[in-house]
């Protein structure tokens, strides 16, 4: 038990980014613009992909709820660091706090499986294309992502209603601009071991599992590719898993960079919460736009719709 007083917490304050005063309207502006490009930029993704029927694949519906979950995860946080940042009021609701940490939860967890989805997709591409469309058929691929949707939620219900069941102290002040659980368990004064035991162990395997899945799948294909090495056989394999790896790389660096290298409010802290916050669901679109044929070519088809 903490020595602070316990109090009934109606509300909490944000303090937000260290920026000072002059820079709020720079940063702001700055911000807006990503994210309304993440927005923009993911609902392309999902327009075309519904559009073009030749992106009718398991790849391609899988990266449509990855957009879709990058959206969402920029929406329950950003705004409300944009309206911060505009109006200067810090303060946040009880219920606003607990509610946007579970849907914060809940599009971490479904990016982190989506990705996980999206290595075993490319796994059978390569290492099995003549069981392909058997072994990735409809069902399999809406099971997948239904029950990446279920666990996520379950998850999020999990932690959340373990952290309203904790009294708070009279310090109320989130040193964060986004509400992250350890944050807030930082101010709790009741006993929060369990908390930490579900975090490393619930928590801890589900992301392990996930990060497993995807090695595994990127070691074997590795390792089918190097039986046979030629520079057709790299360069295919390169084409069909060059977009989601560096968005795997993109997503489990900051990942990593927030919650293992970084244990302070600080400036690196500061620099891998935004990164991973708010660029990499940015960055997102264009990887998979520039460095992918099909898309390319869908986003062609639908200028030309447009001009003629």
């Amino acid at each position: 038990m903490r020595p602070e007083n316990q109090t009934s917490v109606s509300e909490f304050l944000l303090l937000g980014l260290p920026i000072r005063p002059g820079q709020q309207g720079v940063f702001f502006s700055l911000f807006l613009g990503m994210y309304l490009t993440t927005v923009l930029g993911n609902l392309l993704i999902i327009l075309l992909i519904r559009l073009d029927s030749r992106l009718h694949t398991p790849m391609y519906f899988f990266l449509s709820h990855l957009a879709f979950s990058d959206i969402s995860l920029s929406s329950v946080t950003v705004p409300k660091m944009l309206v911060n940042m505009q109006t200067r009021q810090q303060s946040i609701s009880y219920m606003g706090c607990i509610s946007q940490l579970y849907f914060f939860i809940i599009f971490v967890c479904l990016d982190n499986f989506l990705l996980a989805v999206m290595a075993y997709d490319r796994y059978v591409a390569i290492c099995h294309p003549l069981h392909y469309i058997a072994m990735m058929r409809e069902g399999l691929c809406v099971l997948l992502v239904s029950g990446s949707w279920m666990v996520a939620s379950v998850h999020a219900f999990f932690h959340t209603l373990l952290l309203v069941r904790l009294s708070f102290c009279a310090d109320i002040t989130i040193t964060h601009f986004f509400y992250d659980l350890t944050a807030l368990l930082k101010l709790s004064c009741s006993d929060i071991s369990l908390n930490m035991l579900v975090i490393f162990t619930e928590g801890g395997f589900i992301y392990l599992l996930s990060l497993g899945i995807v090695l595994g799948s990127y070691i074997r294909i590795g390792t089918i590719i190097l039986r046979v090495p030629s520079t057709k056989r790299l360069l295919k394999a390169f084409s069909t898993c060059g977009s989601h790896l560096s968005v795997v790389s993109l997503y489990y660096g900051t990942l990593a960079a927030v919650y293992l290298f970084s244990s302070s409010w600080d400036s690196k802290h500061i620099i891998a919460s935004v990164l991973y916050m708010v660029v990499t669901p940015m960055l997102n679109p264009f990887i998979y736009s520039l460095r992918n044929r099909d898309i390319k070519q869908a986003l062609e088809m639908c200028v030309n719709r447009v001009k003629f």
